[in-house]
């Protein structure tokens, strides 16, 4: 099996390496193409990547296509890939808001994938989220996940309305731990801890966090109940983020990202036709 990565960014190459370092693909299988001369040239020096230049050159011969470039390059590259690609390819889109329909009109091609990934996925802990067209078999989906499972987890989804929820749950969610994380620093900093010290309070607390979440079946409600006490310091950190709204603040966050990702759609629908 070969692997085409088309697009060398963050995501494309978080995918590309960890794809090429896995157990599934033959030495050099992973082909990955990048418009950038800079970033051919830096691709180049990746001995296990076969790096093309042409999307002539590498699309017949691919067969799972992963599309990781930005949205707004999405109906020049379908233009340039459709006379290339052929019946049986699978498609993965990495494209936020491009919706399956407007892959399969642009490529002319029925086995589409669209996948949203995360953050983490650039250090093997991320979260695929993904759905897929009727057209792709149950073997070809679990080849799929075994692909997305190589940056971390993945999870299959019903419909592309899920897939745009994710988005605002998983997909944006890493950017809502680190406004937290750095929240907290600048309060520790205010309390006159070294930069060095605060980041160790934080970075420390979180992982701590994650792998007692992650450890056992209580909920996160369970934990804090756990932590806090009646007239203790914790629970007057906690009553004061209720006095605050701050949970219902935190879902209208993710409730912006998902209707953001559905406009998104809607938007890159209406281009296409």
């Amino acid at each position: 099996m070969k692997v085409l990565v088309i697009g060398g960014g963050n995501m494309g190459l978080t995918y590309a390496e960890a794809i090429a370092k896995s157990r599934f693909l033959k030495d050099r299988d992973l082909l990955i193409l990048d418009a950038s001369k800079e970033k051919t040239e830096e691709l180049r020096k990746k001995s296990h990547f076969a790096v093309y230049e042409s999307l002539n050159d590498c699309v017949p011969i691919a067969d799972v296509i992963f599309i990781a470039v930005k949205p707004y390059h999405a109906q020049a590259l379908m233009e340039d890939l459709k006379p290339l690609v052929s019946e049986g390819q699978i498609f993965i889109s990495l494209m936020a808001g491009v919706t399956i329909q407007a892959l399969k009109n642009g490529l002319g091609r029925n086995k589409v994938v669209r996948a949203m990934p995360n953050l983490p996925a650039q250090v093997g802990k991320g979260l695929t989220s993904f759905t897929a067209s009727d057209e792709v078999s149950r073997l070809e989906l679990s080849t799929v996940e075994n692909l997305l499972d190589t940056t971390g987890r993945s999870v299959r989804l019903d419909t592309e309305n899920d897939v745009d929820a994710s988005t605002g749950i998983s997909g944006s969610g890493p950017a809502y731990i680190f406004y937290f994380m750095q929240s907290m620093l600048e309060a520790a900093r205010k309390m006159g801890f070294s930069e060095h010290d605060s980041k160790v309070l934080v970075e420390q607390t979180f992982a701590g966090a994650v792998e007692l979440f992650a450890s056992s079946d209580l909920d996160p409600e369970a934990w804090m109940n756990r932590v806090a006490s009646k007239g203790g310091t914790t629970r007057a950190a906690l009553d004061s983020m209720e006095d605050n709204n701050v949970k219902a603040l935190i879902q209208e966050a993710a409730y912006a990202a998902f209707n953001r990702a559905v406009e998104l759609g809607k938007e890159y629908s209406d281009s296409d036709a």
